[in-house]
């Protein structure tokens, strides 16, 4: 999935500091629904990336039945982590 598609179908935007507020939030209100009826295991993936991005994304543990998606997701959060920390030092 294509990160700035993505935006543009959610947000209109792919410039997230250009979005109204009531249109983040309608955007992200519909990503949810669209996350929780999902069944493609790696558009559903994308989304949960999506937001995650945002702050919105149920822990994997939570997100993810799936063994080795809810390990993807875990890799992918300490993949994260590792990047904002080095980025820091």
């Amino acid at each position: 999935m294509d990160l700035d598609a993505l935006l543009l179908h959610y947000f209109g935007d792919a410039d997230l500091s250009a979005i109204a507020p009531a249109r983040l939030a309608a955007g992200r209100e519909k990503l949810a629904v669209d996350f929780g009826v999902e069944r493609e295991p790696s558009r559903r993936f994308a989304l949960w990336v999506l937001m995650d991005a945002l702050g919105d994304a149920l822990p994997p543990a939570e997100a993810f039945e799936d063994p080795g998606l809810r390990r993807a997701a875990e890799d992918y959060l300490t993949a994260a982590f590792r990047l904002e920390r080095d980025a820091k030092l």
